[in-house]
């Protein structure tokens, strides 16, 4: 059974992403011009200026936490946890915390490396540690200071 309504939405969606795509690629090629005339403009005043030490700048981390944020999240996640749980299992946790799609591969992927960075420095200062699980996994618990 055709449903003309639903092809027509996605035929519309279609149209609304590759319109964005043409207008990121005008911005971009406009970037691009304007990077040209800059370098133009700098080897007409210094001529001996190697424009390959000018490295671009940095922009903020894609779903960059804020200072302690992460830990908070990491902590959390332990100490909710009856038992030692993964870096994975504590990045979904984090991701579901801070928002975002559980189901994205690539957030996921990314908090997992973060989350693995914090476990390793709440080690060092004896706040969670490593535990041995079945097969090729980490277990992680935190450390009970309180006695």
């Amino acid at each position: 059974m055709e449903r003309p309504n639903t092809v027509s939405g996605l035929i519309e969606l279609r149209r609304e992403i590759s319109g964005k795509i043409e207008h990121h690629q005008r911005a971009l090629n406009d970037l691009i011009v304007d990077l040209d005339h800059l370098d133009h403009t700098i080897h007409l005043l210094a001529p001996d200026q190697d424009l390959a030490l000018a490295k671009p700048k940095q922009f903020p981390a894609r779903h960059g936490a804020y200072r302690g944020e992460m830990q908070r999240f990491v902590l959390g996640a332990l100490r909710n946890a009856s038992e030692p749980i993964t870096s994975l299992e504590i990045a979904i946790e984090v991701v579901k915390g801070r928002g975002l799609d559980p189901n994205d591969a690539r957030a996921v992927s990314l908090i997992r490396k973060r989350v693995g960075a914090c476990l390793w420095r709440m080690v060092e200062k004896g706040l969670a540690r490593e535990v041995p699980m079945e097969g090729t996994y980490k277990g992680w618990v935190v450390i009970n200071k309180s006695g």
